[in-house]
């Protein structure tokens, strides 16, 4: 009985740690588009909000991206990130679709 009450205790302790994940990811590919759209100001909070709501949730979801799309996507975010621009950014653009 004693380990059926440890393990149900630990099993309720990790799920926070899976919903912070979720969230973390969420919040992770919202900012990810953002930066790709080269959003700044009250132009990304409204963006983030709405990426963030139920709403901006059901949209991401309904348009559903290729594998190649995705790839573009997370390279176009990473280049952003790292602030590459003209001959720079298309070499890195290219070893990173590749990759």
């Amino acid at each position: 009985m004693k380990k059926l009450i440890v393990f149900a205790a630990l099993a309720g302790l990790s799920l926070p740690v899976l919903a912070d994940t979720a969230q973390q990811e969420k919040m992770k590919s919202c900012n990810a588009e953002a930066s790709t759209k080269a959003l700044k100001g009250d132009e990304r909070k409204k963006f983030m909000s709405q990426c963030l709501s139920a709403k901006g949730a059901a949209a991401t979801e309904e348009k559903k991206l290729t594998p190649q799309q995705e790839k573009m996507k997370s390279c176009n975010a990473d280049a952003s990130a790292k602030n590459l621009k003209g001959d720079e950014r298309k070499k890195f653009m290219s070893q990173c679709l590749k990759g």
